[in-house]
């Protein structure tokens, strides 16, 4: 019954700007740490940004000072603010959201949403 639903993902233009959002249902969203993965056709899931409940964020390398990653506890929802986007950021993104000192189980994921830009 857990539901983490992305939006904001579409076609831009390399060197353009996307903001992606993911709103949680039925968690204690400001308890859980929340992030943000991406998987580019033929490759494996990787790290893009997280953020802890305690609002403590960081970065994959290759995005460190184009990405942002904010949450908003008062709507539920998990932010991505992704400027100076190239090529090589073209993936699907899903939203994460753990809670691992209940367990490994509270480990939810969104179905993804498509970020594609052009070169």
């Amino acid at each position: 019954q857990v539901q983490l639903v992305e939006s904001g993902g579409g076609l831009v233009q390399a060197g353009g700007s996307l903001r992606l959002s993911c709103t949680a249902s039925r968690i204690p969203f400001s308890l859980y740490a929340v992030g943000w993965y991406r998987q580019a056709a033929g490759k494996q899931r990787e790290l893009v940004a997280r953020i802890s409940a305690g609002g403590n964020s960081n970065y994959a390398d290759s995005v460190k000072g184009r990405f942002t990653i904010s949450r908003d506890n008062a709507k539920n929802t998990l932010y991505l603010q992704m400027d100076s986007l190239n090529a090589e950021d073209t993936a699907i993104y899903y939203c994460n959201a753990n809670r691992y000192a209940l367990g490994p189980q509270f480990d939810y994921w969104g179905q993804g949403t498509q970020v594609t830009v052009s070169s």
